[in-house]
This record gives C-alpha cells, structure tokens and sequence, in this order.
C-alpha cells in the first residue's frame, strides 16, 4: 500500500480513484470494489469487530480511497507506515447537502433509493448484510445523527472529522487536497509526473444512485422470475 485515502465518501472520491490509477497507483480501492462483489463484505465485517486481515483484504492493491477503507485510516498508517496519506476535503455544506441525497437518503430518507435499496434488503441476505454493515460504520463515525437530519449538524461534524485526520497523521505523510486542485499538488506530494491529460471529474451522486437503483431493480427481476418458475404450469 503507497497511499492511505483518509477523506470521507462524497468528496469525489471515484475522481480520486480514477485519478491515482492514472498516475500509476493502480489498483486502487474504492467502495465500488464492495459493490461489485458483495462477497467482500464478511471481510469487512470482520475489520468492524476489530479483526481486519489488512492483506487480506487489500491484496496487490497500492492505493485505497472512499469508504470502507478510510474509515480505517488510523489502523492503515500504522499497518503501512511508509504509505502517504491523503485527506481529500470538501465545503462542510455541501457535503451535508451531498449526504442528504445519497447515503444519509439511502438509510433514512424517504427516497425512492430506500424503498428500492429496502425491497432488495427483503430478497438479497448479501445485500442486507452490506447494508447492515454500512450503517453500523456510519452510526460509529459520529457523522451522522440517525434519522434526525440536521444539515448544520453534519457540516460541523465533518469539520471536526477533517480537523481530527490531521491531529492523527504526521504533517510529513499528509496531502490534504480538494479535487478541485488537480493534478500540480497531488502530483507533487506523490513524486511523480504530471499527465497530459485533464484530471477526471466523475459525478459521484449519479454513479452512485445508478448502482443502488440499478442493482436493486436487477435484483427484484431475478427475484420475480425465480418465484414465476417456481410456480407449476396451470393446467
């Protein structure tokens, strides 16, 4: 592992993920890891219970952004002590506002990603299992209050999550960086050249409600068709 992701979901992590490959840090670890194999879950699960196998789970990875790794940003940097890390930060506002959309929305909002998200939890124990998980990391990070959204809240508290990232890591081992910076201090901190290409901004939101409304719908067909061949023909 080269670089230890501290910063929080919705700070344009997926631009960060892509951005990093790029400059050579590839793979890179990004929650879309779990999404895409729900199987990875026990395993961080496991971490939640204060037994991560930190190989084990990153394997031949040298970067790692985004949840659920930065949830772990303080075991990482001892684990790997000769990993930079890098605290990715955003307007507390806006990434109050950002939570209420997506994950806080996913959880407890009455959104159409809940219902979807909640019908898949019914048929898809691996699906529930990550939820679970999901939700247990975020009522432990202190960044959200539950069901009560309080934007103020939230905004605060993501100062002082900023503010504790940087009490924790050595100022000699940590960026701490905007997307909205580029490549020139990124590439910098990291040692390495900066590309010829435009650094990549993806939009996070809609990648993000496209997997929970995609996955879920994909989920309630299968479901659907296996109850339909399940039922014998009428006669």
């Amino acid at each position: 592992m080269k670089l230890i992701g501290a910063g929080l979901p919705r700070t344009g992590t997926l631009s960060q993920k892509v951005a990093l490959e790029m400059l050579g840090f590839a793979p890179c670890y990004h929650m879309v890891n779990v999404l895409a194999d729900l199987d990875l879950t026990p395993k961080w699960r496991r971490a939640l219970d204060g037994e991560g196998d930190w190989d084990d789970i990153f394997g031949d990875h040298q970067a790692s952004v985004d949840w659920p790794g930065s949830f772990y940003y303080r075991d990482l940097i001892d684990v790997y002590p000769d990993a930079k890390v890098l605290l990715s930060v955003r307007d507390g506002d806006a990434w109050a506002s950002s939570m209420r959309d997506t994950i806080w929305g996913l959880f407890y909002g009455d959104i159409l990603i809940r219902h979807l998200s909640d019908a898949r939890r019914m048929v898809d124990p691996k699906w529930d299992a990550y939820m679970e998980m999901m939700e247990e990391m975020w009522r432990r990070s202190g960044l959200i209050f539950g069901e009560q959204l309080d934007l103020d809240w939230m905004s605060a508290a993501v100062d002082r999550y900023e503010a504790e990232v940087q009490r924790n890591v050595p100022a000699e081992r940590l960026l701490v960086w905007s997307v909205s910076d580029g490549w020139e201090p990124l590439c910098e901190f990291l040692e390495v050249p900066v590309p010829d290409q435009p650094f990549p901004h993806l939009n996070d939101t809609d990648t993000f409600i496209d997997r929970i409304v995609d996955g879920s719908l994909l989920t309630l067909q299968e479901w659907r068709k296996a109850q339909q061949e399940s039922v014998p023909a009428a006669r």
